[in-house]
């Protein structure tokens, strides 16, 4: 994938320093797009699959809603620790370390599966989990080099990059799993065979291409283009010196810490209702997909064919990211938001109104539901970047992912509790009534 952003760099930085700049975030874009393909796929058959493999080893329904919030529980614990070492030293350091986790939870997941143990699958799902906290990460990453508005279309595009990975992902599952009990492994260790090898793949190409880092190369562009507003001497007279090299972390202090990102969030209105919207989105995607899966189980649906229904969903999720990331810079964050709230809406009405066989129906609804998920994860997470300042930004989003999983967690348990012992319906209706209300929100509340 090819990227072209467009005056990528600090005011005061020199013409050979913008060229070079401009040349340094295409190439991050680059590999953040490749890693986010690998990374993907683990992410999309594991979330697939992980509440069927929950609910055979367990043999209940309401346990299999805690596969999704094993997962989404290890993406919110994961969130500090990422940005808490993107922050000390650069974001290749922060999502070495989300992968590395995720590596061991297939690791501990497979084992899980060979001893037939759900509690044990359910730990290695918290550490699996960890791969969403480095997906989720990069989008932050594609943005350190971006110009005021410009973030949104940046960070899209590393979104959309998810998208090959993510839709191939849950129809590689069934090819695994045959290969797997093939070679002698326990019935069930496709997918999280196929999840350890592109957590592999994705790790590799952070720990070696990631070079230089986003992050600590805009510290240093900034304070170089700081230095340039008092003076026009420069303190590097290499002839590499277009580039500014990557500098030392800041301190704890001048970084932030979690309570100065709380302090900035309360200080920031617009940060704050960004930060609402994007965890709405989650919550309200990750509870109707993450009990998708066993309602169409329920109406005899094949692994195929919940492969196909989440595969669509995960499409929506990514495909158009260039798209709502242009709409969000030109007709405005609030905007999108507010048409993402619409999107769940119906995604909730026809989905939750689909019986057990009505496959069309429920794929129709997933497909919006990732659609309104990109609106507002996009438009959110530029509008939180923009909003708040550099030197605070990593907490900051930091604190903002691991907001959303928590929330979708709590919403994973509910969804899984309705769906026992009410109905997938009732589920559908819950998350209307939500993103109807956060939607009517937004809109009153725009600045």
């Amino acid at each position: 994938m090819t990227a072209n952003p467009t005056n990528t760099t600090p005011p005061g930085a020199s013409p050979g320093r913008k060229t070079r700049v401009t040349a340094v975030q295409r190439r991050t874009l680059t590999v953040l797009s490749a890693a986010q393909i690998s990374g993907g796929i683990g992410v999309a058959v594991g979330l697939t699959f992980s509440s069927v493999t929950v609910r055979e080893l367990s043999g209940s329904t309401a346990l299999s809603g805690l596969a999704g919030t094993a997962t989404v529980l290890g993406a919110a614990l994961l969130a500090l620790p990422t940005a808490k070492s993107s922050g000390r030293s650069g974001r290749r350091a922060g999502l070495t370390l989300a992968y590395g986790c995720a590596l061991l939870g297939c690791l501990v997941s497979l084992l899980a599966v060979a001893l037939g143990s759900w509690p044990l699958l359910l730990a290695g799902l918290v550490l699996f989990g960890a791969a969403s906290a480095g997906n989720l990460a990069s989008r932050y990453a594609a943005t350190d080099l971006s110009p005021p508005g410009h973030s949104a279309r940046h960070l899209s595009l590393v979104v959309w990059a998810t998208t090959v990975g993510s839709v191939a992902g849950p129809n590689l599952a069934e090819p695994a799993e045959r290969f797997s009990t093939g070679l002698g492994m326990p019935s069930g260790s496709g997918p999280f065979a196929v999840a350890l090898v592109s957590f592999a793949i994705a790790l590799g190409i952070i720990v070696v291409a990631l070079r230089p880092d986003p992050l600590l190369l805009a510290r240093s562009a900034s304070s170089n283009a700081s230095s340039n507003a008092s003076s026009n001497a420069s303190s590097d007279t290499s002839p590499d010196s277009d580039v500014p090299a990557p500098g030392p972390a800041p301190s704890e202090k001048s970084a932030g810490t979690f309570r100065t990102a709380w302090r900035v969030l309360r200080g920031t209105p617009v940060a704050a209702r960004a930060l609402v919207a994007i965890a709405v989105s989650h919550t309200a995607m990750v509870s109707i997909m993450s009990m998708t899966p066993v309602h169409l189980d329920h109406g005899g649906s094949t692994y195929t064919v919940i492969g196909i229904v989440i595969s669509l969903h995960i499409a929506g999720m990514y495909v158009l990211s260039p798209v709502v990331g242009w709409l969000a810079d030109r007709v405005g964050r609030t905007t999108v938001l507010v048409a993402g709230m619409g999107l769940l809406l119906a995604a909730a009405v026809l989905a939750g109104g689909a019986g057990t066989h009505d496959v069309t129906q429920v794929a129709v609804g997933l497909l919006l539901l990732g659609l309104g998920w990109s609106f507002g994860l996009i438009s959110g997470s530029a509008m939180l970047s923009e909003a708040v300042p550099l030197e605070h930004r990593t907490p900051v989003q930091g604190l903002s992912d691991l907001l959303m999983n928590v929330c979708g967690a709590a919403g994973t348990v509910i969804a899984g509790l309705i769906v026992g012992g009410l109905s997938y319906g009732v589920l559908g209706a819950a998350v209307a009534v939500m993103v109807t209300v956060t939607g009517a929100w937004l809109a009153l509340t725009r600045a």
